[in-house]
C-alpha cells in the first residue's frame, strides 16, 4: 500500500510538473510569437512604401506606418475587418481623388476592378493633397491582397518640368525659325533688287568707267550675299558669282510666255520683268496673293511666278486658293515660287501648298528659266 501510494503520489506530482511544463511552453511559443509579430511590424512600418494587407474579402489584415501618412485624409477609417472598398467610396465622397471628381461612379468602378482583379500592373492615383502615388497590387496564395504605395509626386514634378523645358525649347526654337525667316526675307530682298538690277545694267551701253563701277558694285552685293547665306546657314545655297547680261544667260529654246508674277516688293517685281523681258516674255505683275488669284482667274498664263510673305493674302494661301479652282475645272497653271525663305520647311510648305517648283532670293536668271523650263518641259 505505502508503495502504491507512493506511486499515485509520484504520477501526480509528474501530471503536475508536466502541466507545469506545458504551460510555460506555450507561454514561451507566444512570446516568441509576440516578438516575431512586433518584429514584423516594425520592419513593415520602416519601409519607406506603403504597404497594406487585405484579407480575400477586400478587408484590412494590416498596414504600414507609411501607408497612414500617404491617406492621412482617410487614416481614420481604417480599421481590422473594414473593407478598402468602403474607405475608396469615402474618400470619393470628400474629394480625396481629383481624378475622380465629375465622374465618381465610373472611376470608382474602375479602381475597384483593379482591386478585385490584382493582376500587379502599375497604375498612378492622384491625391487631393497633390500627391501622386504608384500602385502595385497582387493576390496572395489565401486569397487576399498585397498593396504596394510608392510616392512619385518628385518623379512627377520632375516630368512636369521637363515638359515645361521642352516646351520653351520647342517655342524658342519657333521664335529663331520665325527671326531667321524674317532676317533672310528683309536682307535679301533688297540684295536680289541691288543684284537683278545690276545685272540688266550690265546688259546696256556703259562707259568704260561705268562699268567698273558696276562691276564693283556687283562684287561688293555678292560678297553681301554670301554674308548673309553664312549668317542665316543656308550654306546649301550658296551662289556662284555671276555678272552675265540677263540677255546672254536665257535658253534659247524658252518660247515666248504669258507669265503672272505676284510680289509686294517694286524692285523685285522690276528685276523679274527685266528678266524675262530679254526672253521676250509678256509679264503681268501684281503686288499680293488676292490680286494673283484674281489676275490668273481672268487670264491665261503660261506659268505664276509667287512671291511668299505679301499683304492680303500670302503667297501659300494663294497657291491653295489656284489649286481648288483648278479641282473646280480650271486649267492647271505651274507655279514657281521665288521666295528669300528657302529653309527645308519653307520648300515643303511651298509643295504642300501645290507649288511645282521653289528658287531663292536673290533670284538668278539662269535659275529662273531653268526653273520655268523644267515646269513647262
Amino acid at each position: 500500500m505505502a508503495v502504491a501510494g507512493i506511486s499515485g503520489w509520484i504520477g501526480r506530482r509528474l501530471r503536475g510538473l508536466s502541466r507545469r511544463l506545458g504551460h510555460h511552453a506555450v507561454a514561451a511559443a507566444e512570446a516568441d510569437a509576440a516578438t516575431a509579430r512586433d518584429r514584423l511590424r516594425e520592419a513593415i512600418d520602416l519601409l519607406p512604401e506603403g504597404v497594406v494587407f487585405l484579407d480575400a474579402e477586400g478587408r484590412y489584415i494590416l498596414w504600414n506606418k507609411r501607408y497612414a501618412e500617404m491617406y492621412h485624409r482617410s487614416a481614420d477609417l481604417f480599421r481590422p475587418g473594414a473593407k478598402l472598398s468602403d474607405t475608396l467610396m469615402t474618400g470619393v465622397a470628400r474629394g480625396d481623388y481629383p481624378d475622380a471628381i465629375g465622374r465618381e461612379e465610373a472611376w470608382l468602378a474602375a479602381r475597384l476592378d483593379k482591386l478585385t482583379n490584382p493582376s500587379g500592373e502599375r497604375h498612378e492615383q492622384r491625391l487631393a493633397d497633390g500627391r501622386w502615388l504608384m500602385i502595385e497590387e497582387r493576390r496572395t496564395s489565401d486569397g487576399g491582397v498585397i498593396g504596394l504605395r510608392v510616392d512619385i509626386t518628385a518623379m512627377k514634378q520632375q516630368a512636369e518640368a521637363l515638359e515645361d523645358a521642352l516646351h520653351r525649347a520647342e517655342a524658342a526654337s519657333r521664335a529663331k525659325t520665325e527671326f531667321v525667316a524674317d532676317m533672310s526675307h528683309e536682307l535679301r530682298t533688297p540684295l536680289n533688287g541691288v543684284l537683278g538690277l545690276g545685272r540688266a545694267l550690265s546688259a546696256t551701253d556703259l562707259t568704260e568707267d561705268q562699268r567698273g563701277l558696276l562691276a564693283e558694285m556687283m562684287t561688293s552685293a555678292q560678297d553681301l550675299d554670301g554674308l548673309v547665306n553664312g549668317l542665316l546657314d543656308y550654306g546649301d545655297r550658296a551662289r556662284a558669282a555671276d555678272a552675265a547680261p540677263a540677255g546672254v544667260v536665257a535658253p534659247s529654246d524658252v518660247p515666248p510666255l504669258r507669265v503672272l508674277a505676284a510680289d509686294d516688293n517694286p524692285t523685285n517685281r522690276k528685276v523679274v520683268e527685266l528678266m524675262l523681258a530679254a526672253a521676250g516674255a509678256e509679264v503681268i505683275s501684281v503686288e499680293n496673293g488676292q490680286e494673283a488669284v484674281d489676275a490668273w482667274r481672268a487670264g491665261t498664263f503660261d506659268v505664276v511666278l509667287m512671291d511668299l510673305r505679301m499683304p492680303v493674302m500670302d503667297g501659300l494661301e494663294a497657291i491653295r486658293a489656284i489649286r481648288r479652282a483648278e479641282g473646280a475645272g480650271l486649267p492647271r497653271a505651274p507655279i514657281i515660287v521665288i521666295s528669300a525663305n528657302t529653309s527645308t520647311t519653307d520648300v515643303e510648305a511651298s509643295a504642300a501648298a501645290g507649288a511645282d517648283r521653289h528658287i531663292g532670293k536673290p533670284l538668278r536668271a539662269e535659275e529662273l528659266f531653268e526653273a520655268i523650263s523644267g515646269v513647262l518641259d
